[in-house]
């Protein structure tokens, strides 16, 4: 009994009004969906759409089926309404407020359907069907283009909610494709659907038999039933209406009261400080005014990212959320004065400083444009792989492990770039960087073995940076070779990536590997020595098997790649 009370404790903590809201919306998006596809057996005859609406209302209006979705359809809107008060930032440049705002408009656009149909069969008993509701659209109204607007702003609401769901699955990939051709295909079949429809029921409107038939009064209502229906749906747009006023006027009033009770300062700890009205969070305050603040998820309690360090006094804080408190306790952080920036809402002057800091550096910069499709020519390969990634996930949350290592492949593609290479490849936790494709042998593999050592240095200033958050250090493994190798352009269509493929390329990753039989940071062949003149006596030789070839290979062993830069200059300033 006990175990299961804290289960349902730990269930209603993980649990955000989002995820109800996404609850909700799969509901009716499902509804949707049903409702689409009932539409396209317009495109065979209108008999084939009132067999599929016998089926479609028998499952969406059976007892259990027609309460789980009537409330998810007033929750939903509900919390539409609430997020229209509670948003104080958007991100503009993203799709979020269109979603609320096509989401807002729904339900005034729907509501003379629903109460003519469903209120209308409820109040009066009518049979308003396929025919009926086209003859309507069609023939005595225009009210066709009220509905095809409708259908297009439920679909394009429901498939940004979708996307925005199912974006971090790893799956989603994968599944792209096909999503994107459902969700042009099924509201295209469905609009062409009702079109045709309406086509049939114009032509069908003179024949006597078939008005006999189909605009019966038990049908269609009298006069005074469509009246009422009409004044109780203009009762409740009104009403609808007056509650999006309503949000918009409390939002007034709470900027009014905000400034009336001051403003409070926010300190970055960086020297940065910035001016808010007390209510913002901290990383809302941080969007106001362009502040770079770490947030994968968006602000949605989803993630850590966005984790700050209360300086001074943190007592007069407000109490964590429950969804607050179990991120946090997620990701084992039981420090009081640690906080989500997204859900801390001060009421006095703060200083924190951000546990993760935003990752500005770009890594895309290119060492040379020159380098012809299909050439073959000498280049150093640099891999380099992060250790313990899997024992490193185990005790995250996904975005907390992916931010991680997105910090770590960022530190690897500085350090390649300030020393002449090209990062080119990402897989996994590890990255294969190329040097040589604007420099001469000798120069390309001085730049590897010195960036082999800006490695080292970045990966101890990330690793002081997160030191509050690791359990031990992040460690890496690099392996480094130079040979001949094919460069060009690989892939498939709109995968095509350039790369470099060669003996060289896949030697550099063995040794990368070996790295961990041979506990050392890096392994570099002895091309790489000779060309790039170090002294034979630099590093300690050995040799080794590679898999794939028949001779051992000479590999110096490197325990700590941080020397690797001071034997690179000494052997410069011998040459010199």
């Amino acid at each position: 009994m006990a175990t299961a009370s804290s289960r349902l404790s730990e269930l209603s903590r993980a649990t955000s009004m989002r995820q109800v809201r996404l609850v909700c919306g799969v509901i009716l998006f499902s509804y949707v969906v049903s409702h689409f596809l009932n539409h396209a057996l317009g495109n065979i005859s209108v008999d084939a759409m009132e067999i599929g609406v016998y089926y479609h209302t028998a499952f969406w209006r059976f007892l259990p089926i027609a309460i789980v979705f009537y409330t998810a359809a007033l929750t939903h809107m509900g919390l539409g309404i609430y997020a229209l008060y509670q948003r104080r930032q958007f991100r503009w440049r993203t799709i979020e407020p269109l979603q609320l705002v096509l989401g807002l408009s729904i339900p005034a656009l729907v509501m003379a359907h629903v109460i003519g149909v469903r209120l209308g069969y409820t109040l009066y008993g009518h049979q308003k069907l396929y025919p009926q509701e086209l003859y309507l659209f069609f023939v005595t109204s225009n009210r066709i283009w009220t509905m095809t607007v409708l259908l297009i702003i439920a679909w394009v609401h429901g498939c940004i909610g979708i996307y925005f769901w199912l974006r971090l699955k790893p799956f989603f990939a994968r599944a792209a494709p096909y999503l994107l051709a459902a969700a042009v295909l099924i509201p295209t079949l469905s609009l062409l659907g009702v079109y045709q429809g309406g086509r049939s029921v114009q032509i069908e409107v003179d024949d006597g038999e078939w008005r006999t038939h189909n605009l019966t009064r038990r049908q269609l209502g009298s006069t005074a039933e469509a009246a009422t229906l009409d004044r109780i749906t203009g009762g409740l747009t009104i009403g609808y209406v007056g509650l999006l006023g309503l949000a918009l006027a409390a939002r007034g009033v709470r900027a009014l009261r905000e400034r009336r009770r001051g403003m409070i300062a926010l300190s970055y700890g960086n020297g940065k400080t910035v001016r808010v009205p007390k209510g913002l969070s901290v990383l809302e305050a941080s969007l106001r005014h362009n502040v770079p603040h770490a947030s994968v998820c968006g602000g949605r309690a989803r993630c850590s990212t966005c984790r700050i360090r209360i300086i001074g006094d943190h007592a007069a804080l407000p109490e964590p959320s429950q969804r607050e408190a179990f991120v946090l306790a997620r990701v084992g952080t039981a420090d009081p004065s640690i906080r989500l920036a997204c859900q801390l809402r001060p009421d006095s002057d703060l200083s924190f400083f951000q546990l993760f800091t935003p990752h500005t550096h770009s890594a895309d910069g290119q060492a040379s444009t020159s380098a012809r499709i299909g050439q073959e020519r000498y280049l150093v390969s640099l891999f380099v792989d992060m250790r313990g990634s899997t024992q490193l996930a185990e005790k995250r949350l996904p975005f907390d492990t992916v931010f991680i290592v997105n910090r770590f492949l960022g530190a690897v593609s500085r350090a390649v770039i300030e020393n002449g290479g090209q990062p080119n490849q990402f897989v996994g936790d590890g990255m294969l960087a190329l040097f040589g494709l604007s420099a001469d042998p000798e120069t390309a593999c001085r730049q590897a073995l010195k960036a082999a050592a800006g490695i080292a240095t970045h990966i101890d200033e990330l690793n002081e940076l997160l030191s509050h958050d690791l359990r031990q250090p992040i460690r890496f493994g690099i392996g480094i070779h130079g040979g001949e190798v094919i460069i060009g352009d690989i892939g498939y269509r709109d995968h095509i990536v350039f790369t470099a493929l060669g003996d060289a390329v896949n030697v550099a990753a063995r040794l990368q590997d070996m790295t961990k039989t041979l506990a050392c940071e890096a392994i570099v062949s002895e091309e790489v020595r000779r060309t790039a003149g170090l002294a034979d006596d630099a590093l300690p030789q050995q040799e080794v098997a590679i898999r794939g070839r028949d001779e051992p290979l000479a590999v110096r062993v490197v325990a700590d790649t941080r020397q690797l830069s001071a034997l690179v200059d000494r052997s410069e300033r011998v040459a010199a």
